[in-house]
Order: C-alpha cells, then structure tokens, then sequence
C-alpha cells in the first residue's frame, strides 16, 4: 500500500508542476505577444508557399485567447496557483514518507524539507525557466500550448460564469498607464527615450493648454491698419510664418496674417483698374484669416486631434473671462511629445561671451544682469529682470526682434539673432557708449530711411 501511494503522490506532483510551469509560459506569452504577429502568423500560415490549415487553426484560437488578455491572465494565474499547491503537498508528503520516524522530530526536518523544495519549483522551475521561455518566443510558446490553454479557460469561465470575450474591465488610470510605461522600459528591447516618450503621451492628456502656449507678454502681433510691406518686413525679421492682427488692444482680434497671404498679396495682387492703393499699402486686415479660439483649460490631446481635423497650426488661447491670454501652435502641442524641435534656420545658442573687437562684445541673451555690467566696470543691477535680454526687453517695453536696439545704464543694447521655435532672442550685441559730445551711430549699419523704418515697425508691432 505504501509502493502505491508514493506512486501517486509523485504522479499528482509531476502532472501539477508541468501544469504549473505550462501556465506560467502561457501567461508570460499572453502578455509578450501582439495582435499584429499572430495576424502575420495567420497570412503565412493561409497565403504562404505551403499552406498549412492545421496551423491557421491553432493561430485563430489563440487570436481568441489575446481577445481580452487580462481576463485571459487571470485565469491561468488561478489554476497555476493551485497546482503549485497541490504540488508541493504532494511533494512533502512524499518527504515525509521518506524520512522514518514519529512526533516533532520528524515534522521539524519535513517542513524544512517542503520549505527548500517550494522555493526551488515555484522560483526556477515554475517562474524562471517558463516565463522567460514565453516571453523569449511567445507565439511559439502560445501555439504549442494554445489546446490546453484554451481550455483552461475555458473551465474557469464556466466556473466562474464568467465570458471571457465580454469581460469589460474599467478603463485604466494615468498611474496605472505610468507603470505600465515603466515596466516597458525595464525591457532591454527598449531604451531610454522610448520610455520617455511613452510617458509623455500618457501624460499629455493631463496636460492644459496654459501649460504649453506661448503667454501674451511674449506674442508678437501686427496690427490691423499696418500695411502689407510692413507686415512682410515682420515676418522677415521675427522668422514668424503666422501673425495675429489686433485692432484696438491684443484682445480684439481681428484675424491671423499668414507669410504665403502677404507675399502672395504683395507680389501677384489682384487688380481692379487701378482704383485701389498698391498692394503693398493694403492694410493686414485685408489678408487676415478667421483665427481660432480655445479655452486655456482644454486639455492638448484634444486639441491636437482638433487642430489636426481642421488643418489649423495656430489657434488664440482665451482665459476664464473671454480675454487673450496667449496663443498656441500645433509645434507647441508635438514638443510636449517628441521634446523641442528647431529647424534649418535656427541657430546654436551661444553659451560664453565673444569679444568682436572695436569694443563691441557678443553675449547671449541668458547672462545675468551683474555679469553683463562686470564686462564694462558698471553696475546694471536691476530688481524687475535677471539677464540681459530681459533688460533689453525691459526698457523696449515689448518683445524684442533681431536689429532692436536700446541704451541702458551706459552701455548699448542691440538684439542680434533668434532661436528656437518661439523665435526668441539668442545673442545681444553688446558695447559701451560712447562719451558725450562724440555722436553715435547707434543705426547699427542702417541708413538714416532703415532706421526711421525700423523705429516705425516697432511701434506697430505690439506684445
């Protein structure tokens, strides 16, 4: 009787570890394999040189398996957990079998035994071996196993009352879509980026318009009586392709003056006998497009679904009580995904001061303020800005463009070249000024017409 039950106390043992460690393959392939490579799989097996239908059928049941693989999980982590169980019962059974003796001083020895060989068949022979097995080949693995997969779960639904096909599990929430980038990236297939830009699509619904717009303080804007040429001059110098124009104040918005509009307006006008000005005297208004306003509180997924439907690339950002608080561009909504794009025409920052002879020296437009007037033995210190392009910034009194100039505490600012999407000052050319009686070209290389021009733009450019 004895012979008879360590037979079947080792046959219960075997049969709940190979289910035990087929279980845990199939749930690690389940969680490895796409849709897409079983629908490939599918395609070889059907349309391939040699057609295989026995193969086919083992791929449109476990296209049935990967239907709702949470579900699927769940189930054979239920009946692995129990043949584990069942397992190393059998097996201390079998232990205690083996060691002779009655009372304490047997059970001591047994449970240590048990102990030891639980931890060896659920670490490496059920969770190590198996798992990295399916998710080094997961569709292999699913296809040999897909008969008993299927059914088991097949039995745990019916047990359960559970359909599998119409589990409907509730939509996941921003942590959990965090973790699930998180352990995505802990794969040696994927790299540091990777996860990066997983986490910031799964971020970008939590994420408002304010956060990403360009603020009303740094728009640069034309107004609606500036004419045509004036406007094209604007573009030239801001590197903008896409202006709003303002009438009154920047919250009455007229429209959004775009770069092929004016060019095509000033140089293949339209004419009408001669009646109207030339072209390029018409007022922007006249070429301005119908802008796009959106709350500051829409969240940017949307909006980019939104801006994409209607092929807008700049849209009016509008505050709580209906006025402009900024505006956004479809670039801005792309950035917060793919990180900060800079195309042909923008230029490397530059990061140390450059002497450029004749007094004048080259500094980026970020040196603090004290540093700037250390390079000249003044003091510049000023309690409402930091660097130097926000004093440049400061005694303009609006967003400054390349060729801006300004004198400040003695030395002479002038706004060289920009950068970036945002189009945003990069270098400040900078020299001390001259003494008093010796005049100053303070043109910049401009003539006299140039400069009366240039003071003309600034005055119709508002931010």
């Amino acid at each position: 009787m004895t012979g008879v039950i360590v037979l079947l106390l080792t046959l219960v043992m075997l049969v709940g570890l190979s289910l035990a460690g087929m279980l845990s393959a199939g749930e690690a392939a389940l969680l490895r394999v796409t849709r897409a490579s079983l629908t490939e799989a599918l395609a070889e097996a059907e349309l391939g040189q040699s057609p295989d239908p026995l193969r086919a059928a083992r791929i449109r049941r476990a296209q049935a398996l990967v239907v709702d693989p949470p579900a699927t999980v769940a189930s054979f982590a239920l009946v692995r957990v129990m043949s584990e169980v069942v397992a190393i019962a059998a097996g201390t059974l079998l232990v205690q079998q083996a060691i002779p003796g009655e009372g304490v001083p047997n059970e001591l020895p047994v449970m240590l035994i048990a102990l030891v060989v639980g931890v060896v068949v659920g670490v490496i022979f059920v969770r190590v071996s198996p798992r990295a097995l399916g998710f080094r080949r997961p569709v292999a693995v699913l296809l040999a196993l897909v008969g008993p997969l299927t059914g088991v779960s097949r039995a745990v639904a019916w047990l359960t009352r559970i359909s599998v096909p119409h589990y409907d599990p509730s939509p996941p929430t921003e942590a959990e879509l965090r973790d699930i980038a998180d352990r995505v990236g802990e794969s040696s297939a994927f790299e540091e980026s990777d996860r990066e830009l997983l986490r910031s699509v799964i971020e970008l619904g939590g994420t408002i318009t304010r956060e990403v717009m360009v603020p009303r303080t740094d728009m640069v804007t034309v107004t609606a009586e500036t004419s045509l040429d004036k406007v094209l001059r604007l573009f030239l110098r801001s590197g903008f392709s896409r202006v709003p124009v303002v009438g009154e104040s920047v919250d009455d918005v007229v429209g959004v003056a775009y770069l092929k509009d004016v060019v095509a307006a000033v140089h293949w006008p339209v004419g009408d006998g001669g009646a109207a000005p030339g072209p390029s005297r018409r007022p922007a208004a006249d070429v301005a497009r119908d802008a796009v306003f959106v709350p500051e509180s829409k969240p940017i997924d949307d909006l980019l679904r939104e801006m994409q439907a209607s092929a807008s690339h700049i849209a009016l950002v509008v505050d709580e009580y209906g006025g402009v608080a900024g505006l956004v561009t479809i670039e801005d909504l792309l950035e917060e995904v793919v990180g900060e794009l800079t195309d042909e025409h923008d230029t490397v920052p530059v990061q140390e001061v450059e002497d450029l002879g004749g007094g004048v020296l080259r500094v980026p437009a970020r040196l603090p303020v004290d540093e700037l007037g250390d390079l000249f033995d003044l003091r510049l210190d000023d309690d409402d800005v930091d660097t130097a392009g926000g004093l440049l910034a400061k005694a303009l009194g609006k967003v400054p463009l390349a060729g801006a100039s300004v004198e400040v505490g003695g030395v002479h600012l002038e706004a060289e070249r920009v950068e970036g999407r945002r189009k945003q000052i990069s270098t400040i050319l900078v020299h001390r000024t001259e003494p008093v009686g010796e005049p100053e070209d303070s043109n910049g290389g401009l003539d006299q017409h140039d400069h009366r021009d240039q003071k003309r733009d600034q005055k119709e450019v508002t931010s």
